[in-house]
């Protein structure tokens, strides 16, 4: 999941919670709004191909 993870974000994966169905996924702050996309596109659609809701996080 977590290399997965990584090549859909496409950035640096520093730790990933499961919190029931949702996923937290912990990358460096500097990487916070690559990970996210524009207008949240790249988490929408790694969403959509997991099945399941992801929040990220900045460390």
């Amino acid at each position: 999941m977590r290399e997965e993870l990584k090549r859909m974000l496409k950035v640096e994966i520093l730790d990933v919670e499961y919190e029931g169905d949702k996923i937290i996924v912990y990358v460096p702050k500097d990487q916070v709004r690559i990970a996210v996309g524009s207008g949240g596109s790249a988490v929408k659609s790694a969403e959509l191909v997991l099945g399941k809701k992801i929040e990220i996080r900045g460390r």
